[in-house]
């Protein structure tokens, strides 16, 4: 999947799939095995962009569009991480080469992120599997997943069709 050492620029390799999907476990494994097969490896998680609550939350819109539209501002993003993303890597890790960069997180495929990424690997994962590894607390809550988590994921599914864009898809 990975091109041969060296390369000449960072690989940007994107770990997208939906929540609980298994993404940051997997990333933690793939940069032991890039580790030991002679690659430096930087991880940059979505999560750590999140906008503030006040933001997200009770903004007059769906629940849903909330978490897919508002979690993140995906301009923002667009322009401080993945159009910049090769800059910010020479000057955070100057003194370390870097033979591939990933970022993981839910929603990577939409449009305007999608074109950054040398390749993208979707975990996908039945939902009833990921709404087993909520805590029980978490679980109890079905309304939130009903009306805000599972439409923002259904309509990702049905409008940027990640599991056809992805380069790979792998079962978790």
């Amino acid at each position: 999947m990975l091109p041969k050492l060296p390369l000449k620029e960072p690989f940007l390799l994107g770990i997208d799939g939906l929540s609980r999907s298994g993404k940051t476990t997997f990333v933690s494994k793939l940069e032991r095995l890039l580790e030991t097969s002679g690659y430096r490896s930087v991880t940059f998680h979505i999560d750590d962009y999140i906008e503030p609550k006040e933001k997200r939350y009770h903004t007059g819109y769906e629940e849903w569009y909330e978490y897919y539209f508002l979690q993140w501002d995906v301009a923002k993003l667009k322009q401080h991480l993945f159009d910049s993303i090769m800059e910010r890597i020479v000057s955070e890790y100057e003194n370390l080469k870097v033979d591939v960069v990933m970022i993981e997180g839910v929603f990577l495929q939409r449009d305007e992120w999608r074109s950054a990424f040398d390749c993208v690997l979707f975990l996908e994962c039945a939902r009833d599997v990921r709404f087993a590894r909520e805590n029980d607390e978490t679980r109890r809550n079905l309304k939130k997943f009903e009306e805000r988590y599972w439409k923002a994921e259904e309509y990702y599914m049905d409008t940027v069709k990640p599991l056809e864009r992805a380069d790979f898809v792998i079962e978790s």
